[in-house]
């Protein structure tokens, strides 16, 4: 796929990854969505690109489809999903006082990494089948966002390791199954880079 011209989606968009990822698509002539639960961030990110900020929680149905329908307004009907957004967490399963880690923390990590971004890949994928196909037969394509804890997650990164684990489990029979349809699907698995996220861990951690 020509990337120039086509609207593309970008959760996570106002920092990190998720903002470089922005910017490079407007460089190379996409309109770009920048979808955030930081939407001041999303706006600033959306001016300086020419794009548009869309309010969204991955997690929260209604909110996606708010977010898609405001960006096929500005932008017409996005053919590229990029699944950025993503939260960490660094828990031993036994903390230092004996303590079992909080079943809580281990859920919101995998609403937000692994179930967030499959919200989001099903809503967007159900308005991509109806498109008409590109000249190569293609409708559309969608990235997520896994890292090299899915295979070699360190102490304390159980939940974080899971959710990327299961993106990459995911991808394969995503992409058999909307192959029919002319969407791809591709994973990532980025090593170590600094980013907001990765600046939340204390400092010997990072080190």
């Amino acid at each position: 796929m020509k990337i120039q011209g086509q609207a593309a989606l970008v959760t996570g968009g106002a920092s990190g990854l998720g903002e470089a990822t922005a910017r490079e698509l407007a460089r190379l002539g996409a309109k770009v969505a920048v979808l955030d639960v930081n939407a001041a961030l999303a706006e600033k990110v959306a001016a300086e690109i020419g794009g548009v900020a869309c309010a969204c929680d991955i997690t929260n149905t209604d909110s996606v489809t708010a977010a898609l329908a405001k960006a096929a307004a500005a932008h017409g009907p996005a053919r590229i999903l990029m699944n950025i957004a993503g939260i960490g967490s660094a828990k031993r399963i036994v903390a230092k006082d004996g303590s079992p880690a909080p079943l809580e923390d281990f859920t919101r990590v995998i609403n937000v990494n692994l179930i967030g971004s499959y919200n989001i890949s099903r809503l967007f994928a159900a308005q991509c089948v109806k498109l008409p196909p590109l000249d190569d037969g293609e409708r559309g394509v969608m990235m997520f966002t896994a890292s090299v804890a899915a295979f070699d997650g360190q102490v304390g990164q159980q939940a974080y390791s899971a959710s990327k684990g299961g993106l990459v489990g995911m991808t394969l029979p995503m992409a058999r199954d909307l192959a029919q349809h002319g969407i791809r699907v591709c994973t990532v698995a980025p090593g170590l880079f600094a980013t907001p996220l990765m600046k939340e861990l204390p400092e010997e951690v990072q080190a």
